[in-house]
């Protein structure tokens, strides 16, 4: 019998890159000789990391729609086209048993040509609310995992499967602790901790929020571990440059070790997407949403309210961050009753061994065809 063999598109986030990622891994320990090519957008951020968790990866030269200069959506229109016209021949080329789409630009043209090619093909959506493209390719694909109860408005409820989004291993199965954590940021264990995220570009107004107001958490002896996101790092490093930080600060555009971020924090202060919700529910983290207004349909703002409505976490809108979001963390991080209510809450809303359930469809489906 051959190796099984799966392509994998999406990607364009942290968000999309790492539940690919996950679902990669989780396959390849089920299926050890099985090969696996992941089918990206060119110059966007999984060009780096997929080749960097040890996948070979195609870019397509597939971009977003314009909302507002629509004479340049000329140039999307040929893009998508031609990448149509690759992602058929990579489907051809390398005859996968199945394609799986996780999200993003690449996503749209590889999974439609796999089903107009006769490719069983599966959908991970890991929003609230659907996106366009998932909602438009629903008819066509095989099975749909999702992350959140309700999907049947977006979806036909025959191919839905709830499976939560997949994060990655060393949350899953977090190993590290809260000392050794704080001693990988040169912090102290005797004092609280609070740990902001913005995403891997950063977020202007979380940034501009803890910036202006960072002595207030300093002065009351919270120690601050800040992601200040690539776009943002070297204003920020300006900003506090002579700053008296009472080596109570850590701060980089990117946190490598997530594990202990997570491991040291009390506190999570975090943008809604998809995967950074997951995270948090599995790990059971009280947490302040700050929904980021520049995606498409809203959909962090869903995310995050699905979490709200059930008690699990505390939101603010991101035009009130830069006033608010210092005090608020002070009041959360020293309402101990509170931060254990929103602990218990989110961690209701986890799905453990996502990875593992998304697998299970995908070999169903592969064994269904082969019948």
């Amino acid at each position: 019998m051959e190796p099984y063999r799966m392509i994998i598109s999406g990607g364009g986030t942290g968000g999309h890159i790492f539940p690919a990622i996950s679902i990669a891994n989780a396959f390849k320990s089920r299926f050890p000789d099985a090969e696996i090519l992941f089918v990206g957008a060119k110059d966007r951020m999984e060009m780096e990391r997929i080749p960097a968790a040890g996948y070979r990866i195609v870019g397509l030269p597939v971009t977003g729609f314009y909302r507002k200069k629509k004479l340049r959506n000329i140039g999307v229109i040929l893009k998508l086209i031609q990448s149509l016209g690759i992602a058929r021949r990579v489907i051809r080329d390398f005859r996968p048993d199945v394609v799986v789409g996780v999200g993003g630009y690449a996503s749209g043209p590889t999974l439609w040509m796999a089903s107009l090619m006769g490719i069983p093909t599966l959908i991970q959506e890991q929003n609230s609310y659907a996106g366009v493209t998932n909602k438009y390719l629903a008819k066509r694909v095989t099975k749909i995992c999702v992350a959140y109860e309700g999907m049947e408005r977006f979806f036909p409820a025959h191919k839905i499967v709830l499976t939560g989004n997949p994060v990655r291993n060393d949350l899953e199965y977090m190993s590290a602790d809260r000392e050794e954590a704080l001693n990988y940021f040169q912090l102290r264990p005797d004092k609280k901790t609070a740990l902001v995220i913005g995403g891997s570009l950063g977020a202007r107004n979380i940034n501009r929020g803890i910036g202006k107001q960072l002595d207030i958490l300093l002065d009351a002896g919270i120690q601050v571990i800040w992601q200040t996101g690539r776009i943002y790092y070297d204003a920020v490093r300006q900003q506090l440059e002579g700053k008296d930080t009472k080596k109570a600060l850590w701060y980089a555009d990117f946190i490598s070790r997530m594990d202990y971020a997570y491991a040291a924090a009390d506190v999570v202060v975090s943008r809604a997407g998809a995967g950074s919700i997951s995270e948090l529910c599995i790990l059971k983290k009280p947490a302040i949403l700050i929904p980021s207004p520049n995606v498409a349909e809203n959909h962090q703002m869903k995310n995050a309210m699905a979490i709200v409505v059930k008690n699990g976490a505390i939101i603010i809108d991101d035009s009130a961050a830069e006033e608010c979001l210092c005090k608020q963390i002070l009041d959360l991080i020293n309402d101990r009753i509170k931060m254990q209510s929103l602990s218990k809450a989110i961690g209701l809303l986890a799905k453990h061994q996502s990875a593992e359930l998304i697998v299970n469809e995908i070999e169903s489906i592969i064994k269904s065809k082969s019948r």
